[in-house]
């Protein structure tokens, strides 16, 4: 296994403070390598970044269509999304149009990432319930295909039909076997592949022009987070503020510890990288990189400049340093 290389550096002081090390790859809509840092065989865990992968199924087989779901459904299907009114409302009325309780969901319950959310339940003397977890959209599309195949309502176990079902499409849109599972924040398995093997899914998706099912099935996905940002993720948060700046060029999607992929249609590339410890900023300023690198956002964007943060202020407003992509990431 290669090395992984240093991708972003932060600064204070006038000397390297941290240094965020990682890999990452670029993949042409045939499946072959156009760039490459650290090692692209590397095995890792998608986490959320593999969404689109784990709604798949749903789309491709009918299922979506049967239950009609809409392009705001289709793009929660594929969020890590804040926990606002706008999500938990929509999530809601999904459930109660399956005939289904926020009980039926198995992803847990945390506190919103949306603020007026977080103090708007803490006023009211309530406490989150499972519809703000950031995955709940994911496991109403998991509910969804459930209730089609009026399978058991354990649909986070790996050996559920879903979930069998989504390992299959996983393993043949990344071209690889997945070598085992581990299981997510929401409960659900995350199924490994090599960093490699998640840019190839991200890179097929970019390339799908529709014709099959399943071809359809990707079209009808990545259009759908371009189309609703602010459902993918939230205000405020990389994913939302980078689809915006594309302006319909790119599907982006983090995920925990470090991971992130773009789906690049108009260059018909995919794009993965894991951050090996784990950072959010360094994978976001990361994964901006690219996206510059590549001519599908300004460097001047102000969503771009957020993620890169050539100036670090502390809580009195004083520059202490910043974050700067390495010169080997460059």
């Amino acid at each position: 296994m290669g090395q992984p290389v240093s991708m972003v550096e932060q600064w204070r002081g006038g000397r390297l403070e941290c240094r965020h090390v990682g890999h990452a790859v670029i993949v042409d809509a045939k499946g072959g390598i156009v760039e490459s840092w650290g090692d692209p065989g590397a095995v890792i865990y998608p986490r959320s970044s593999c969404k689109m992968l784990q709604a798949l199924p749903m789309v491709e087989s009918g299922i979506a269509d049967h239950a009609g779901l809409t392009t705001e459904q289709l793009a929660l299907s594929c969020a890590s999304h804040r926990g606002a009114e706008i999500h938990t409302a929509r999530v809601g009325r999904w459930l109660a149009d399956l005939g289904l309780g926020e009980s039926a969901l198995r992803c847990g319950s945390h506190w919103p990432g949306d603020i007026p959310e977080r103090d708007r339940l803490i006023i009211a003397g309530e406490t989150p319930c499972q519809i703000h977890n950031n995955c709940s959209g994911k496991h109403a599309g998991f509910l969804t295909f459930t209730k089609h195949l009026r399978a058991g309502p354990e649909y986070v176990d790996a050996d559920h039909p879903i979930q069998r079902a989504i390992r299959q499409a996983f393993e043949e849109v990344t071209g690889e076997e997945s070598p085992g599972y581990g299981i997510d924040g929401c409960s659900a398995p995350n199924f490994a592949t090599s960093v490699l093997g998640l840019g190839r899914a991200m890179a097929r998706y970019a390339g799908a022009e529709g014709g099959d099912a399943r071809s359809d099935a990707m079209v009808r996905l990545r259009e759908a987070m371009m189309k609703h940002p602010e459902l993918v993720a939230g205000e405020g948060e990389a994913d939302t503020e980078l689809m915006r700046a594309a302006a319909g060029k790119a599907a982006i999607k983090g995920g925990a510890d470090g991971v992130h992929i773009a789906i690049l249609p108009e260059h018909g590339l995919g794009i993965a990288l894991k951050i090996m410890d784990g950072s959010d900023k360094a994978r976001e300023a990361a994964i901006a990189s690219l996206l510059v690198r590549l001519g599908v956002i300004e460097a001047g964007h102000p969503a771009v400049i957020r993620r890169l943060q050539p100036e670090m202020r502390n809580w009195r407003g004083l520059v202490t340093g910043g974050l700067r992509i390495s010169p080997e990431f460059q």
